[in-house]
């Protein structure tokens, strides 16, 4: 199976540049280029995030009305990995040889392709953490961050109309299933070792497809709460968080994105070894989150914005 090595680059395709460009800042991605209506972001090692506007031609068509993500790119090790992955992309709707990046369309309808990663190694750790019975932090206090900057695109999650098609397609190219929610939701990581999830495929009873969110990885959770606050402060809306997912382990923080659907900082999710055995759960709110902060904290304050009632899970639209 080639080795497929995460998330490479993204593209959303919005109705308002200028709000994107704002949010993203404020976001702590890196502003690279600004094309002719359109935006080039980084992240810290590289991760491309691309804005266009939703009537580029070059982009993929959308899968749902207004903004919204239309391609994602995964990085592979090297030009062979490319090369095995030709013949399963071939054949799919869309098929594309360019620059260096096989592309199709998956079969939820979204513009998907391969390259050699592109992204740089970066010299940056976490903070650990004193567990009982082992200290991993000595004389040395935890940080607090005044805003965050994310590492990478972690992951993205789907509604899709075509949940056993379009895990059988994923599942061809080389990627795993880590846990489920039979008939509803399959997260998948696209190499036997690695985090958690880097695709998330959720049919809800609606069975349309779009975007739930993309996700951000941070340092840890200082920087998850951190960057929360500062992203509060420049007032764009929570959607739900901070809290933590039972599933995957990991700390989270969402808010409503004007490129499209919600955005996510996390850190501490499970790693997985080829020796996982995949779960099956029953969707609730209480699988999606063990605990979370309605209306999230207020950057100024430091203290929980006025509570309202609590966010649905994934299950739902935003």
């Amino acid at each position: 199976m080639p080795n497929i090595e995460g998330i490479d680059r993204i593209t959303y395709g919005v109705e308002d540049v200028a709000a994107c460009k704002r949010f993203f800042l404020d976001w702590g991605l890196h502003l690279v280029g600004e094309p002719a209506d359109g935006l080039d972001f980084e992240s810290l090692n590289g991760c491309e995030i691309r804005v266009r506007k939703t009537d580029d031609p070059s982009l993929p068509p959308a899968v749902e009305a207004g903004s919204t993500l239309r391609e994602v790119i995964w990085g592979v090790a090297a030009q062979a990995d490319v090369e095995a992955l030709r013949a399963p992309l071939a054949g799919q709707p869309g098929f594309s040889d360019r620059d260096g990046t096989l592309s199709c369309i998956d079969p939820n309808g979204t513009g998907v392709g391969f390259r050699v990663t592109r992204k740089r190694a970066v010299e940056l750790s976490g903070t650990p953490s004193n567990v009982w019975g082992h200290a991993a932090r000595i004389d040395q206090p935890s940080p607090v961050y005044d805003r965050a900057e994310p590492v990478e695109v972690g992951h993205v999650v789907f509604f899709t109309h075509t949940l056993e098609q379009t895990t059988e397609f994923y599942e061809g190219l080389g990627f795993r299933l880590s846990d489920r929610y039979p008939g509803r939701g399959h997260f998948l990581r696209c190499s036997p070792r690695g985090g958690h999830h880097d695709l998330f495929l959720l049919q809800t009873p609606e069975a349309k497809p779009g975007l739930n969110h993309v996700a951000f990885t941070v340092r840890d959770l200082h920087e998850v709460i951190g960057g929360g606050m500062h992203v509060s402060r420049c007032g764009w809306e929570t959607q739900l968080g901070p809290g933590r997912h039972p599933i995957s382990s990991a700390l989270f923080w969402y808010f409503k994105n004007p490129a499209g659907a919600l955005v996510e900082y996390y850190a501490d999710e499970d790693v997985l070894t080829e020796n996982w055995k995949p779960r099956d759960f029953a969707p609730s709110p209480t699988m999606f989150a063990e605990w979370a902060i309605a209306g999230g904290i207020d950057g100024n304050t430091r203290r929980q914005k006025a509570p309202t009632t609590p966010a649905p899970g994934p299950a739902k639209r935003g």
